[in-house]
């Protein structure tokens, strides 16, 4: 599992900060270590067993991103929830995803989201926006839809990992996404 921060910092926009970016990014990378955390209690609470790794050095509340860790660690039937992104300023979670996804072989992205699929616009201020059941990358990033960075849905077409974006706050999304219902849309190859 790859977690995002934005709960916690968005870098200042809208807010009349004028930081850095890198210094808001890593504000930001902070902010996923929090939520990894916060994730992993809640997980452990109902008996799963986690594992938080971490991009960004917090020897104190989380391992170290290694590669082989990682997979070992999944090896094992532990969750694994990676913190703070790639490590680096610039990069997105959602880049951190595609990363991420490419370095464990994973067959797919589940990415839960606040709306049911990817949208020809934003459906909460389009209401005529139209949901696609299925979208290739080359499209999504043609039509400039904001469900990834382009960055993110570059390494997935080069890699050929699909991703599957759904509504995290229909209940029972994440554990039918999981079991690999058809849920939201599909991004992926032609």
């Amino acid at each position: 599992m790859v977690v995002g921060g934005g709960n916690i910092w968005r870098g200042g926009r809208g807010q009349g900060l004028e930081l850095d970016r890198v210094i808001a990014d890593n504000m930001g990378m902070l902010a996923t270590i929090i939520n990894a955390l916060a994730l992993q209690d809640a997980l452990e609470q109902v008996n799963i067993h986690t594992r938080v790794l971490s991009a960004v050095e917090v020897a104190k509340v989380a391992e170290p991103f290694i590669r082989r860790r990682a997979i070992r660690h999944l090896e094992k039937d532990r969750v694994v929830i990676f913190a703070a992104g790639t490590g680096n300023p610039y990069f997105s979670t959602d880049t951190a995803a595609a990363l991420r996804a490419i370095e464990i072989d994973a067959e797919v992205i589940l990415k839960a989201t606040h709306v049911d699929g990817i949208y020809s616009d934003d459906p909460k201020k389009n209401p005529k926006a139209k949901r696609f059941s299925s979208i290739s990358y080359v499209d999504a990033i043609r039509k400039n839809l904001k469900i990834m960075d382009t960055s993110a849905l570059a390494l997935c077409q080069e890699h050929n990992i699909p991703v599957r974006v759904f509504d995290m706050h229909e209940s029972g999304s994440i554990t039918r996404a999981i079991l690999g219902e058809k849920l939201g849309t599909l991004l992926g190859k032609d």
